[in-house]
């Protein structure tokens, strides 16, 4: 059996049959409700079950709410109840001196920053605290000073005590050697470099000159003559090597 047509109730036959908005229409009649311009599947749109065009479809608009005793009432009586709760937890609450915060990562974070800057904070008070409480220290080791100054005679006795703290005494050897040269200990170098003498004590030659009558004076230094030209005197020990 054939359908009716949705705007003319009349049969509606395959060949002239439109369905759409859960109804069967002529595609004469399908138009819209307000222009009576004929429509397609494309180009309508529908509300309330009936096809419109673009122009005259509906538009909702939204509708104002008068303030009415019975409103107003309402409203009053929600916000009479939301400070009641309000005043129930905070009474709940009150006396325990903190509130229960969710760790979340974003409060690990900030957790962790506040350490990390505590623990900075406490480094630089450590190490002021530490550097505050050498500096007095120092000034307590002038006293055996002023105790052996205080001491009278003993004085003379301690007097030898800063001479373990000169390092350069080696050298002196050199100059007391260059007044007269040690014994003859035999021993034969070859310099390996150019050296130009840089004191009166010294002795200067050029690579590969033989140095004759060789005696070690210290861990650095040794004293020679050149054979090439008959001077003698401290020369390196880097600088040559034993033939």
């Amino acid at each position: 059996m054939n359908p009716q047509c949705g705007r003319c109730n009349q049969v509606v036959y395959p060949t002239e049959k439109v369905n759409c908005l859960d109804k069967c229409w002529h595609k004469r009649c399908f138009s819209c409700e307000v222009c009576k311009m004929t429509l397609n599947m494309k180009n309508y749109k529908g509300f309330d079950k009936r096809p419109y065009c673009n122009a005259h479809y509906p538009k909702t608009n939204f509708t104002c709410v008068a303030d009415t005793p019975e409103n107003l009432r309402l409203k009053h009586q929600s916000k009479m109840q939301s400070q009641f709760l309000y005043k129930e937890d905070f009474e709940k609450n009150r006396g325990r001196g903190f509130s229960v915060v969710t760790d979340t990562p974003e409060f690990q974070r900030i957790k962790k920053t506040q350490d990390q800057i505590s623990n900075i904070k406490y480094h630089e008070e450590f190490e002021k605290r530490k550097m505050g409480g050498e500096a007095p220290h120092q000034p307590s080791s002038p006293s055996p000073a002023a105790y052996q100054s205080s001491a009278g005679p003993q004085n003379y006795n301690f007097e030898p005590a800063p001479e373990p703290a000169q390092p350069a005494q080696p050298a002196q050897p050199a100059r007391q050697a260059a007044g007269g040269p040690p014994p003859s200990a035999g021993k034969r170098y070859r310099a390996v470099y150019d050296y130009s003498a840089a004191d009166e004590d010294e002795v200067s030659f050029m690579d590969g000159d033989v140095i004759v009558d060789v005696q070690q004076i210290d861990e650095g230094w040794m004293y020679g003559r050149v054979e090439r030209t008959g001077q003698q005197g401290m020369l390196p020990a880097n600088y040559v090597e034993a033939i």
